[in-house]
């Protein structure tokens, strides 16, 4: 399906959240290992620099957006503002309020010239993240992966659930739906996330008319 959206200069946006270790890292790896090396860019987003402060928070993902035919993957996303944002109190409630607009503006552009968004939330509970998290510590050639920023969000599980539930009741649009992978089991999750990419892009193929997948 890949090669036909390429071929068709179909654009595609694929967005990645989740809790820590909900395991967003090893889906993505296995979804470009089926990809060509050339065809995509994984965009991993962290807090913003000075500059990107000092501009909308949109702006720093409008300038990652693909060039026709490619596919750029955001390794967490816009939905910072929603989540983390709002949880830690980095902004007022009434600017993360608005953003729940504005990324619904934002995404219906996106569609509007025809990229294909797809949108994943990983999903593992409370005890499952635990269980990874400890692994990490336990596991030397893990280890780094955990930080202090892991801990004290996990200990904010109840918040940030409460986030993800409004975040996804809000922006989970027509245009933008969001796909709830149950990620516990990592290989039905991986699974789930590279069915759901081809077949998206394939539904986007039959709408352009263009070549078949």
């Amino acid at each position: 399906a890949q090669k036909a959206a390429r071929a068709a200069k179909l654009t595609s946006v694929i967005a990645f959240e989740g809790a820590d270790a909900a395991g967003k890292g090893g889906a993505i790896r296995r979804l470009t290992f089926s990809l060509s090396a050339y065809n995509y860019t994984v965009v991993p987003i962290s807090a913003p620099n000075d500059e990107e402060r000092a501009r909308h928070y949109l702006w720093r993902f409008w300038r990652r957006l693909p060039r026709p035919g490619h596919i750029a993957i955001f390794d967490r996303s816009w939905y910072g503002r929603v989540l983390v944002e709002r949880v830690e109190e980095l902004i007022p409630k009434p600017t993360w309020l608005l953003a729940y607009d504005e990324i619904n503006r934002f995404e219906a552009e996106l569609a509007a010239h025809g990229v294909v968004l797809i949108k994943f939330w990983l999903h593992i509970g409370r005890k499952e993240e635990r269980r990874r998290l400890k692994e990490r510590l336990d596991t030397p050639w893990k280890r780094w992966k955990l930080t202090k920023d892991d801990w004290r969000a996990f200990k904010k599980w109840d918040d940030y659930a409460a986030a993800a539930d409004d975040m996804i009741a809000a922006t989970s649009t027509g245009l933008a739906p969001w796909r709830v992978v149950p990620a516990e089991d990592k290989r039905y999750a991986r699974i789930a996330v590279m069915t759901t990419v081809a077949e998206r892009l394939e539904a986007a193929l039959k709408r352009k008319g263009g070549a078949k997948p």
